[in-house]
């Protein structure tokens, strides 16, 4: 059933935080700070054994906003952890949870638009975003989401009730970036991370397990949120860098759970197979580019992915002897 919105909604921020240079924590706090609108907000921000200490960078904003920043500081677990954390320390009656990175920055409207979308009646609310270095936003570079195909609603331009196959939508081609996500509390209140999955898929998990609480989906075609450059560890992880193989073994972890976790269609279980082949593939390709050029990799990453995945040991000696036939063609 769903909850009626009040007049002064109160909104819990989750802000997970791990970063290297100071300055950027301020300026996603501060972006939360400048929201408009007649919600109430706590900004829960979690330190999660940080190298730049958030008690430093937040000194003097909790000094002048004692009411509205909580501080919690805990040994390093990950990004799911430290919003776990958050979540248990959401205070009773809190009607709206919101996720912003340490990175990423609002605009001054994401919440009141946020607020007025799910007040007409839902649950949970995502919104276009500019990605790291992208003037481009999400939502055009996917070309995955027709705003025309979507009803409009009131309370500002741009908001739509999404009509379609949101679980279908994530399993396919993900367009919800998680620094934009704000959700109804009540709809999942027990509803946490999956800690298991440090550096990928967690994000994509819970929003999938959201969507199994509430079909009831709202968004903003309108950009609310830049994502700035912070600690990612697959940023730059392309083919060959030095976080490419850590950063396929846990895209697989993630596939290979899905089945698992949730009951899958015929035709994306087929497309779910697909993925695991070709990860398994690009990892035996980047392990053996690794090995020519003579470049390591993580410690105990190749028994993690054993245990993972054996699979994808058998397509080492097919796939090597692919790439050498390859490199002795002569080039036409």
């Amino acid at each position: 059933m769903n909850q009626a919105t009040p007049a002064t909604p109160t909104v819990a921020v989750v802000i997970p935080y791990y970063q290297r240079r100071a300055g950027i924590l301020r300026k996603a706090v501060a972006s939360a700070l400048a929201q408009r609108g007649t919600q109430r907000s706590t900004i829960i921000v979690v330190d999660d054994a940080s190298p730049v200490p958030a008690r430093d960078e937040l000194a003097e904003l909790i000094g002048q906003y004692p009411d509205r920043i909580a501080l919690l500081e805990q040994a390093n677990g990950g990004p799911a952890a430290a919003r776990n954390a958050a979540l248990n320390a959401i205070p009773p009656g809190t009607d709206f949870v919101a996720f912003l990175d340490s990175d990423d920055a609002w605009i001054p409207e994401h919440l009141e638009r946020a607020v007025a979308a799910l007040a007409q009646d839902g649950d949970f609310y995502f919104a276009d975003h500019y990605q790291l270095h992208q003037s481009v936003s999400a939502f055009r570079r996917a070309g995955r989401i027709d705003v025309a195909r979507h009803a409009p609603l009131t309370g500002g331009a741009g908001l739509h009730r999404y009509e379609g196959d949101m679980f279908d939508q994530i399993l396919s081609g993900n367009i919800i970036g998680t620094s934009t996500v704000v959700y109804r509390h009540a709809t999942a209140p027990a509803l946490r991370f999956r800690e298991e999955f440090v550096y990928a898929g967690e994000d994509y998990l819970f929003w999938l397990e959201l969507t199994r609480h509430t079909g009831r989906i709202v968004f903003s075609a309108q950009v609310e949120c830049t994502y700035g450059e912070g600690v990612n560890v697959f940023a730059g992880s392309g083919w060959g860098s030095e976080t490419s193989l850590l950063r396929l073994h846990h895209e697989m972890k993630y596939k290979k759970s899905l089945p698992r976790l949730f009951p899958l269609s015929a035709p994306q279980l087929r497309a779910n197979r697909l993925a695991v082949r070709q990860l398994r593939q690009g990892f035996v390709a980047d392990l053996l580019h690794r090995l020519l050029h003579r470049r390591s990799w993580a410690p105990g990453l190749l028994g993690r992915q054993w245990r993972l995945d054996p699979q994808t040991f058998l397509y080492a000696l097919p796939l090597t002897a692919g790439l050498v036939l390859q490199r002795c063609m002569p080039r036409k």
